[in-house]
C-alpha cells in the first residue's frame, strides 16, 4: 500500500501510543510506501527527516503540491516536477502582480513555485482572481486566512495522482489521510481516504457523501490505523498481527550500555577465561556500583564471536555473583571484522579526528558507516530485549551515537540517557560529518544527554539548531563550579532543557571524577613506597617535568617537545637541572595512522638529547609503553610539574590523578594544563596554557618550574579540594539525578502544554 498523509494534525498528531504503533508498523512493513503531502515548504520538512522516531518518507509532496521530491535524496521527481515548473510564471512575477492589491500580507516562510499570503476573506476579490487567471495561476483560500497562489491545476491531490501514475502504482493501493479543508483535493481523485478524528468540520462536510472516505473516530495516527484495518490493506489479520512481534520487554530497571564488558575476556590454554578488569579505568567500578545489592540490571557490551566455529554464543553471563547477584552481562556478538571496522578504523579515522577539531584528518567511508549502523542496531535490539517497562538506559560515548535512533521506535517507554565522554565540537566542525543529521536526530531521541563541561553542551545545542528548530526551556549559570571567561572552554550560561519537535530533552555538565580512595590505597602499599624510593634515587638532583598521554595527534606531544627544546634554549641555566619524562602509551597495533606521529616524536627526542645531554643527565626520558597505574602513582609523586597540553580533550583524567596523588601525600607540585582540555574549566588552581602557542607553552612551563613553594601549595590545595569533592561517585550520582530531574521537568512541561 501507499500511505499519502498530511503532517500536522494527521501523521504527527494523535495519541502518542497510536503514533508509535503506526510508526512501528511502517518501519516493520517493507510493503508500505510513505508519502508526506503537506502545505509546508521543503526546508520546513527537512528537520523532520532528522528525527529517527518518524519514519522516513519515500516521497515528499510539499508547497501544497507544487514541489515533489524523492524522500531519500530530496531531488525532484522528474518528469512530474518539470511539468509543474512549466506552468509556473515565477515568484517575482506573481509577487509583483499581487503587490498592488491591499490586504495581502506575504507569508515569511520557505516556499517554491507558490506565493503565500495572510488575508481576510474580503481581500480575495474578483480583481485578484482575474489577475492570477491572467498569469495562468490558481488561488487556494483556506481556514479563513491563508491564500496560496499556485501553478494552474496544481494541488495536493493532483500532484499525488501524477506521482502515483509516474510510479506505475494502482489507485486502489493508495490511502490518503488529512484533517483540514486544505487536504480536500486529495479526496477528489478516487483514492481511498480517511478524515482522522477531530478533523475540520468543513472537510467532514465536503467528504460526507464519498463512499471511499472513512470518517475515523480516533485522531491523528489512530485514525490512520483505523483506516488501514477498515480498508483491509494488511489482509484479514489486520494491524495487530503486524505489530505483535514488536513488543519486547526485559527485566532490568537499569541498563548500562558501554562498549566494554565489566570483565576481561582472554584466551588461556585455548579456552575463554573471564577475569576482573586490569585497566585503571575508574568508570567501570563506578558504573558497577549502581548494581550493588539486589538492584537488577543488565550491562550491554560487545564480545567477539567467530560464527565459522559454529559454537553456541552465550548472550547472558554473570558478572560477579557475590557483589552484583542480579547483574547480567548481555553480550552483543560481533565478528572481529565488525570490531575492527566499527571501532578501530571508522570511529578512530572518521569521528575521533572530527570531534577533536582535526577534521582535515578524517576519512569518511560509506561502507564503514553501514557497519557502524549495523553494530548500533544490534546494540539497540539487545538493549530493548533487556530493559523492563520504563527502565533507564544509560548509553556511553560516540561509538553508540545511533543506538537511540534504533531503540526509541522499539521501546518508546524507555528513559534513554546518554553520556558523551569525548569532546563535542562547535557546529562549524561537527557539520563536516556527512551523517550529521542522522547522528543528531538519533541523539534527540534521548531524554537526557550529559557532557563533561558546559561548553560542550552548548556546542551540542548549536549543532542541533542547524538541524531542527530549538526552544530553550531552561538554562542556568555555570559559575562558580566552572570557569566562565578564564579559559578557552569557559562559558557563563548553559541550556539545561531544550525542546525539539515538541519533545523536551535535558542537558547537563558532568565532568568525570576520580576514585580518590583507590589512589590512596595504592599509595599505602609497600610496592608503591619502594618504587617512590627507587625513583628518588634515580632522579636525585634534578627537577622533574612529567608528561603522560596516549599516542595521539590530539595530545600535543610533539608540540610539547618542541616547547621544551625552546625552554632549554631560552634558559640555559636549566640545562642539567630539569628532566622531562614523557610516558607515551601506544595505540592498538592495528591503528597505523599514528606511525608518522611516533616517528616525529622519536626524532624530536633524539635531536633534543643529542643537543643538550651531559654526562649523568639526559634532558628527555621517553617511554613508549603502557605503565601500570600503581607505577604511575610513583611518577606522579616525583613530578615537580605535571605538563598536560592536549590540543583538544574532552576532559583529561591524568590531571586529576596527579592532583590526587600530590594532595594525598602532602606534595607541592604544579599542574600546567592546556586550556583546551575540558578539565581546565573545572580545575581551579591549574596554570593554564595555550598549546597552539609555542611561546606560551614554553613560558608557562617556566612559570611552573619557578613558582614559589607557598603559591604551589595554595594552588594544589585548591585543586585537591575540587578533585576530592567531585569524585567518581559524585559524577555517577549527579548524572542519574540529572536524568530524574529532566524527566520531572519534561512531564511538567508536557502537562502545561496539555493544559
Amino acid at each position: 500500500m501507499m500511505l499519502a498523509t498530511d503532517l500536522d494534525g494527521t501523521f504527527l498528531g494523535g495519541d502518542p501510543d497510536n503514533r508509535q504503533r503506526l510508526y512501528q508498523l511502517i518501519n516493520a512493513h517493507p510493503g508500505i510506501k510513505l508519502v508526506f503531502v503537506t502545505g509546508r515548504g521543503l526546508e520546513v520538512v527537512v528537520p523532520l527527516l532528522s528525527d529517527p522516531a518518524i519514519p522516513r518518507p519515500d516521497y515528499i509532496i510539499c508547497d501544497v503540491g507544487a514541489t515533489v521530491v524523492d524522500g531519500e535524496t530530496l531531488q525532484p521527481v522528474y518528469p512530474v516536477q518539470s511539468d509543474i515548473e512549466a506552468d509556473w510564471p515565477g515568484e517575482q512575477v506573481v509577487a509583483q502582480r499581487l503587490s498592488v492589491f491591499p490586504g495581502l500580507e506575504r507569508q515569511d516562510v520557505p516556499q517554491q513555485r507558490r506565493c503565500s499570503y495572510f488575508c481576510e476573506p474580503g481581500a480575495v476579490t474578483e480583481k485578484v482572481r482575474d489577475a492570477m487567471e491572467g498569469l495562468g495561476c490558481d488561488l487556494l483560500f483556506s481556514a479563513g486566512m491563508y491564500l496560496d497562489c499556485l501553478p494552474r491545476g496544481v494541488n495536493k491531490g493532483s500532484t499525488l495522482r501524477r506521482l502515483v501514475k509516474h510510479l506505475g502504482s494502482s489507485m486502489e493501493e493508495v490511502l490518503v489521510a488529512g484533517d483540514t479543508l486544505n487536504d480536500l483535493s486529495m479526496y477528489e481523485h478516487g483514492f481511498k481516504g480517511v478524515c482522522v478524528g477531530e478533523s475540520e468540520p468543513a472537510l467532514l462536510e465536503a467528504t460526507g457523501d464519498r463512499a471511499k472516505v472513512l470518517h475515523a473516530r480516533l485522531s491523528g495516527c489512530g485514525g490512520i490505523l483505523e483506516a488501514i484495518s477498515h480498508f483491509g490493506f494488511l489482509g484479514p489479520l489486520g494491524v495487530d498481527s503486524e505489530l505483535r512481534d514488536l513488543q519486547i520487554k526485559g527485566k532490568a530497571d537499569l541498563v548500562m550500555v558501554y562498549h566494554r564488558l565489566p570483565y576481561e575476556e582472554v584466551i588461556e590454554d585455548g579456552k575463554l577465561v573471564r577475569r576482573p578488569p586490569t585497566s585503571p579505568n575508574g568508570i567501570l567500578p563506578t558504573l558497577l556500583s549502581f548494581f550493588a545489592g539486589d538492584q537488577p540490571g543488565s550491562w550491554v557490551a560487545w564480545s567477539i564471536h567467530d560464527a565459522r566455529k559454529r559454537e553456541a554464543f552465550e548472550v547472558h553471563t554473570k558478572v560477579d555473583a557475590e557483589n552484583y547477584p542480579n547483574l547480567v552481562a548481555a553480550r552483543v556478538a560481533l565478528s572481529k571484522n565488525d570490531v575492527d571496522v566499527f571501532y578501530k578504523r571508522f570511529s578512530k579515522e572518521a569521528f575521533w579526528p572530527t570531534l577533536h577539531t582535526f577534521w582535515e584528518r578524517a576519512v569518511f567511508r560509506e561502507e564503514d558507516w553501514a557497519v557502524f549502523l549495523k553494530v548500533n542496531r544490534l546494540f539497540a535490539e539487545r538493549t530493548a530485549a533487556e530493559a523492563a517497562e520504563g527502565a533507564v538506559v544509560w548509553l556511553h560515548d560516540y561509538n553508540l551515537w545511533m543506538v537511540p535512533a534504533f531503540l526509541r521506535p522499539l521501546r518508546p517507554d524507555l528513559n534513554i540517557a546518554f553520556f558523551h565522554h569525548t569532546y563535542f565540537p562547535s557546529a562549524d566542525v561537527f557539520n563536516v560529518l556527512p551523517w550529521r543529521r542522522e547522528i543528531i536526530g538519533s541523539l534527540l531521541q534521548c531524554d537526557y544527554i550529559g557532557f563533561h563541561i558546559p561548553r560542550q553542551a552548548e556546542n551540542f545545542v548549536d549543532v542541533v539548531r542547524g538541524v531542527a528548530p530549538v526552544e530553550v526551556l531552561e538554562e542556568k549559570g555555570c559559575a562558580p563550579r566552572y570557569l566562565t571567561y578564564g579559559c578557552a572552554v569557559g562559558l557563563d550560561r548553559m541550556a539545561t532543557m531544550i525542546s525539539v519537535h515538541g519533545r523536551p530533552i535535558g542537558l547537563g555538565a558532568h565532568p568525570v571524577g576520580l576514585d580518590v580512595g583507590r589512589v590512596k590505597k595504592i599509595t599505602e602499599t609497600a610496592e608503591c613506597q619502594e618504587q617512590i624510593d627507587e625513583l628518588r634515587e634515580q632522579l636525585k638532583g634534578v627537577r622533574v617535568v612529567l608528561s603522560v598521554e596516549r599516542l595521539d595527534y590530539t595530545k600535543g606531544t610533539h608540540a610539547k617537545l618542541l616547547a621544551f627544546e625552546a625552554l632549554l634554549e631560552a634558559h640555559p641555566e636549566l640545562i642539567g637541572k630539569v628532566t622531562l619524562i614523557t610516558i607515551c602509551v601506544p595505540a592498538a597495533r592495528e591503528m597505523t595512522i599514528y606511525d608518522e606521529l611516533l616517528s616525529q616524536i622519536e626524532q624530536a627526542v633524539g635531536r633534543i638529547n643529542g643537543r643538550f645531554s651531559r654526562v649523568g643527565w639526559t634532558p628527555v626520558q621517553f617511554f613508549y609503553r603502557a605503565v601500570p597505574f600503581n607505577e604511575l602513582i610513583a611518577y606522579y609523586l616525583m613530578a615537580d610539574v605535571m605538563w598536560i597540553t592536549p590540543l583538544r580533550d574532552g576532559l583529561n583524567l591524568v590531571a586529576k590523578e596527579y592532583v590526587a596523588t600530590q594532595g594525598l601525600l602532602g606534595g607541592s607540585g604544579a599542574l600546567v594544563l592546556s586550556e583546551f582540555a575540558g578539565a581546565a574549566a573545572e580545575l581551579h588552581g591549574a596554570l593554564l596554557t595555550n598549546p597552539h602557542d609555542p611561546h606560551d607553552l614554553r613560558d608557562t612551563l617556566y612559570i611552573g618550574l619557578t613558582l614559589g613553594r607557598s603559591e604551589r601549595e595554595a594552588r594544589l590545595k585548591e585543586l585537591f579540594g575540587v578533585v576530592q569533592h567531585n569524585d567518581i561517585k559524585r559524577w555517577g550520582d549527579e548524572f542519574l539525578e540529572g536524568v530524574r530531574h529532566a524527566r520531572a521537568l519534561a512531564l511538567e512541561h508536557l502537562a502545561d502544554k496539555v493544559a
